[in-house]
């Protein structure tokens, strides 16, 4: 699963290489700033296409859902937290999803992403956890990002009144897959992304047949991603800076567990 990443571009270069029609500012939300430990339940740049009802023209649109999919029939935001992935198996089909999936995908740029590597036991008997900074190298055609396939959805809380600023509550989640040979031996799922080319069908609101959209998907070959091992300071949320996703020289250069609180 992907539980952490990183996010540096800035709004001007997300609308650019996006081709952003708008936007999309909230006054709950501070400004778009450079993260590199992004958490479940943060709030997170995405890239979607809503109709305007108005107009009835469809928008690019950059926005911040929380990281954290609350499908618009549950009763409470308390899901958020535990549906951050969506595995591509079973998007379709799975309640929480399957209507996201046919009308509410996005993409979820990225630098790269953290997972957390099991090693053998310690001399106490408890296994290593070394996390692992994955991240695309260079790609013919491609943006100098990770793009993540995403889906969104729009939650309405019934405990507040409709005019109030967080009466609706935007979130997202990102769809795994398989990992491939090379960073299957770090961790066994890893986020699936859109290619360029393909991103205009992918944010079509238009497009709801499910086969269409999964065909859309795409896993990274092993020669499209590398990985190296980084601090394990990354392990605290609170730590959030370009040092964490710096390599280690050695495992002697690991933090202790003091420094790590």
């Amino acid at each position: 699963m992907c539980g952490r990443y990183a996010a540096s571009a800035s709004q001007d270069l997300l609308v650019e290489t996006f081709e952003v029609d708008e936007v999309v500012e909230l006054e709950t939300l501070p400004p778009l700033a450079p993260r590199y430990n992004i958490a479940p339940t943060d709030p997170v740049p995405a890239v979607m296409e809503r109709r305007d009802k108005n107009w009835g023209e469809v928008r690019r649109k950059l926005a911040r859902p929380r990281w954290g999919l609350v499908p618009s029939w549950a009763k409470d935001r308390s899901r958020a937290a535990g549906l951050i992935n969506a595995r591509s198996e079973t998007v379709a089909e799975k309640p929480s999803f399957r209507k996201a999936f046919a009308t509410r995908r996005c993409l979820v740029p990225a630098d790269g992403y953290y997972e957390w590597y099991t090693g053998p036991a310690t001399g106490k008997g408890r296994p290593v956890k070394q996390p692992f900074w994955i991240h695309p190298l260079p790609r013919m055609g491609e943006p100098d990002l990770m793009v993540m396939a995403g889906l969104y959805e729009f939650w309405r809380d019934p405990t507040l009144p409709q005019d109030h600023p967080e009466a609706w509550l935007t979130t997202c989640t990102v769809i795994t897959t398989q990992a491939t040979d090379a960073l299957g031996h770090i961790h066994d799922r890893m986020p699936m992304q859109v290619r360029r080319a393909d991103w205009d069908h992918w944010l079509d609101p238009a497009l709801t047949d499910p086969l269409a959209a999964h065909d859309l998907l795409h896993a990274p070959v092993p020669e499209e991603m590398t990985a190296w091992a980084v601090s394990r300071l990354v392990g605290n949320v609170r730590n959030d800076g370009p040092e964490l996703i710096v390599p280690l020289p050695s495992v002697e250069d690991l933090p202790t567990q003091e420094e790590l609180l």
